[in-house]
């Protein structure tokens, strides 16, 4: 009981100050406007970049980043170095990484409203993009042993792969929603208010490590499934029309794999496996787009490749080194 009542607070505060500081984001942007910025031209050219480009803005902006990524970084490792248990309260690394993680939030806010650009000025959108698509996908992998990779069945990972997963996933995490917060210039459209809110309750999860509710199933499925929300949500209000293929390739994600580590009856997921069937099917329909099915298959197809591909890559490497250390044994053998 006392763990469930802590999770609970913990998961109240993380989403209570991911709400403030995207609150903080929202009410400072209005400022902004007094910046040129490009605006849209073509898909995937991203328009929140200055005009003419600033040194100083540049320079904020990647220093900012590094340093935030590196002290993360460094307080993850100090925090492995420990091999503390997992415990129901927070522990000094917990309270360390909060607080720079808050800092940092706030640093970045200070450097849009003083130089604007985020990393958008030098590298593509996609990376961006790409950086939280792949955390969410080595979820999946490090969920796999625990709710099986699809309609609840176990795959048999190696273990050496599961095992590199769980030891280096916090550092991949990190990075990832760090390098997608500071990528942006903290502006008060409704599609980055809605993406710093999730980049912030990631970071509060990232900060709980080696505390109980980091492994709170009902919190961690909220947050993969939050990608959903945020997805439609942006889709919609850009005007978007394949805001379909976010709501229904996501929620196939949920059907196919993610409501299987929530302890569901077997009715239950047959239930909802049913309605989302029909709801997708009816919604195609409703709009005469049901030629354009194909699009709910799409976001389930390259998460399922890209573990695959790199599993096949992990299996490719781990056979090379194998047999690099076959041979010094074999002449050592032959040389007896």
């Amino acid at each position: 009981m006392q763990t469930k009542n802590n999770s609970l607070k913990l998961i109240l505060g993380g989403v209570l100050i991911s709400a403030a500081l995207t609150a903080v984001i929202g009410f400072t942007a209005a400022s902004l406007t007094r910046f040129e910025i490009i605006g849209h031209t073509v898909p995937f050219a991203y328009p929140w970049r200055l005009v003419e480009r600033s040194d100083m803005a540049r320079i904020t902006a990647w220093l900012g980043y590094i340093l935030h990524n590196l002290i993360v970084w460094g307080l993850i490792w100090y925090a492995k170095r420990e091999k503390p248990k997992y415990t129901n309260n927070l522990q000094w690394f917990n309270w360390a990484l909060i607080g720079v993680n808050i800092l940092f939030a706030l640093l970045h806010v200070a450097q849009t409203q003083l130089w604007y650009d985020g990393l958008a000025q030098d590298v593509p959108e996609v990376t961006a993009l790409g950086s939280v698509a792949v955390m969410l996908m080595i979820i999946i992998i490090l969920e796999t042993p625990r709710r099986g990779l699809i309609f609840g069945k176990k795959f048999k990972f190696h273990t050496a792969f599961i095992e590199i997963v769980k030891k280096y996933h916090g550092y991949l995490f990190a990075w990832a929603i760090i390098y997608d917060y500071w990528y942006h210039p903290t502006a008060n459209t409704f599609g980055h208010l809605m993406g710093f809110y999730y980049n912030f309750l990631i970071i509060a999860q990232s900060a709980l490590i080696f505390n109980r509710t980091h492994l709170n199933k009902y919190w961690t499925f909220f947050l993969e499934a939050f990608v959903l929300i945020h997805g439609v949500a942006v889709a919609i209000f850009q005007g978007q029309a394949f805001w379909q293929m976010f709501a229904f390739g996501f929620g196939a994600m949920i059907i196919l794999t993610q409501m299987y580590g929530l302890g569901l009856s077997t009715w239950t997921k047959r239930g909802l496996a049913i309605g989302f069937i029909v709801i997708t099917v009816g919604t195609y329909a409703f709009m005469g787009r049901l030629g354009d099915l194909n699009e709910v298959i799409r976001i389930p197809v390259i998460d399922y490749l890209f573990i695959f591909v790199l599993y096949g890559l992990f299996l490719l490497i781990n056979w090379i080194v194998n047999l690099f250390k076959r041979k010094p044994q074999s002449i050592t053998s032959e040389a007896a």
